[in-house]
């Protein structure tokens, strides 16, 4: 069977909130992380087949097909297509799966899968709210829907609590794991364990100067548990807090995946081989558990055992997001997020996907780890798992 490979991948870091990249064009963001990448793997430009970028956002600045108006900002020749895809916060996990199956089928050879995010520019469900005060309708109200589940309001803040209910969860408990998010987020920015994976970017200040941001504005390198802890609770009576859910950030990521074919014509040197892929279909109320089905069956389908795997990305959507997962699928809590999550780094919606695997393929790298598993919560209840062995 055909295989489908990483050469190359990169991320920008975490802008917080109107941070040092909030006024950053979604494109213009894309268009650095595509330059960088290509820079990075020597591929010459025109041969890249693709370009498959997730954005979740896809209005405003986000709208038109942002993976090729990133690409018309970029550095690549026009003779390069692009396309947006849309699997909510999976979207450029996505992104990678329809790169590796393109790649793998031969009929397209090189291909940068990724995503973008500028959340302080185009919040998160603006393009819902924006639409229903057009008069354009909602998504979640068609006759069909409304049939099958009366009177349900979709909500990944109600999914969030009904994961912490069905698994018993203490919000001590889940305030300790955000918290934890933070520590190994700013021990292993301190360390360096980042700056291969980042790349710089630069922006203009308020005063007009200037500045270049080379880490994760998230982090809390002073985090404390009890002030997390004393935050309010987003519904009362529940456990679920701004502490304990992932930040709004704005970032993107990019992954090059090539097939043999490619890696024999310019000689280029193989990463890691993308081993499994599975996307599966979960409950939408609880919206937020398919990772769990989705590790299992990219689990079975690849012959490997939870043990198997030497390090988990699994987004901090939430904080019992990973907790559930841990507990349901047996996996060792000293292998999950070994560097943080989005608690403490930031969760820019369709870049998530890219991020994510940017950062298990770095890590595997310096640990000389041989599998990694990396799995996404998405809106609707699907979840999409991948499986990579270092090469």
């Amino acid at each position: 069977m055909a295989e489908a490979y990483i050469v190359g991948a990169v991320r920008t870091p975490g802008g917080k909130k109107n941070g040092s990249l909030s006024k950053i064009h979604p494109a213009d963001l894309g268009a650095k992380i595509i330059d960088e990448l290509v820079k990075r793997t020597g591929i010459p430009a025109e041969k890249i087949d693709d370009v498959i970028f997730g954005c979740v956002g896809q209005n405003g600045a986000q709208a038109g097909n942002v993976a090729r108006n990133a690409i018309l900002s970029s550095s690549l020749p026009e003779s390069v297509p692009g396309t947006t895809v849309d699997r909510q916060c999976g979207s450029s996990q996505q992104a990678i799966h329809f790169a590796a199956q393109a790649v793998m089928s031969g009929t397209q050879d090189i291909v940068i899968a990724g995503g973008v995010e500028v959340m302080s520019l185009v919040p998160i469900g603006s393009n819902v709210i924006d639409s229903y005060k057009a008069g354009h309708g909602q998504p979640s109200n068609s006759e069909g829907m409304e049939q099958r589940y009366p009177g349900i309001k979709f909500s990944q803040f109600t999914g969030a609590e009904m994961i912490a209910k069905q698994w018993g969860m203490k919000k001590e408990d889940i305030d300790a794991f955000a918290f934890n998010s933070h520590k190994k987020a700013a021990d292993a920015t301190n360390a360096g364990k980042f700056t291969n994976e980042i790349m710089p970017v630069e922006y203009v200040d308020d005063e007009g100067n200037t500045q270049t941001l080379t880490v994760d504005e998230g982090i809390r390198f002073d985090a404390d548990l009890a002030a997390m802890s004393s935050l309010k609770t987003i519904a009362e009576g529940g456990v679920i807090t701004a502490a304990n859910a992932s930040q709004i950030t704005d970032g993107a990521a990019a992954i090059m995946i090539v097939n043999e074919k490619a890696l024999k014509e310019l000689g280029l040197t193989p990463r890691a081989r993308i081993h499994t892929l599975s996307v599966v279909g979960d409950d939408p109320i609880k919206m937020l558990t398919g990772p769990i089905p989705a590790t299992k069956k990219a689990l079975e389908r690849s012959g490997l055992s939870i043990e198997d795997i030497d390090l988990y990305e699994v987004n901090e959507a939430f904080a019992p997001v990973p907790m559930a997962w841990a507990q349901e699928v047996g996996a060792d809590l000293n292998k999950l997020n070994v560097n943080g999550g989005a608690c403490a780094l930031g969760h820019p919606l369709g870049g998530t996907g890219a991020k994510l695997m940017t950062t298990l393929l770095h890590e595997l790298e310096r640990t000389g780890g041989k599998y990694g598993l990396q799995a996404i919560c998405e809106g609707g209840g699907t979840a999409n798992a991948t499986i990579i062995e270092r090469m």
